[in-house]
């Protein structure tokens, strides 16, 4: 089975969005230093270039995490490969994601990254796949809302490949 990969967002699409969430947070945080927390691997890409925008101060840290079940489907039981090597205590947390579909293990990450203290918690996320949400997280900054389809590019990948795509893609299987 032959597969290609369609554009579904262009570079200049995704990276005129970027700046618009870095300026927003900008505003948003005027004063105050951001934390960004990178979930790899996916939204390592986004997570730097969004940095690249915002103009308070910013400090980062990376989590990797990952999801038991099918390959399909989340179980939603939630095991931590890497933790932060930051205190979240009395930071201002901005979550940054490169896509939001179950919501699952988001929702298991706020809440701990709550427990541990944060000032404030919001979620960024370059793609969100709303129509697929099981349980209800509020994400406070969308690149793009997609539709359910497989996508790949901006760290996103199928089995370890496209991730170094400039742009946001959809994988198609030729039969």
């Amino acid at each position: 089975m032959a597969e290609r990969v369609r554009v579904l967002l262009t570079e200049e699409e995704v990276d005129a969005r970027i700046q618009e969430i870095g300026d927003q947070i900008s505003k948003d945080y005027a004063g105050r230093q951001v934390h960004l927390v990178c979930v790899l691997k996916g939204g390592s890409f986004f997570m730097c270039e969004l940095a690249k925008r915002i103009t308070v101060p910013v400090s980062l840290d990376f989590m990797s995490v990952s999801s038991y079940g099918s390959s399909t489907k989340s179980s939603g039981v939630v095991k931590i490969v890497k933790d932060l090597d930051e205190p979240l205590k009395d930071k201002d947390v901005i979550i940054v994601e490169d896509i939001v579909d179950s919501g699952r293990t988001l929702k298991y990450l706020m809440e701990m990254m709550r427990d541990r203290g944060t000032k404030s918690l919001a979620l960024c996320t370059l793609l969100d796949k709303p129509e697929r949400r099981v349980t209800d997280v509020k994400v406070n900054y969308t690149g793009f809302q997609i539709p359910d389809e497989f996508v790949v590019g901006y760290g996103l990948d199928y089995d370890q490949r496209y991730r170094n795509l400039p742009y946001i893609g959809v994988v198609e299987f030729d039969d």
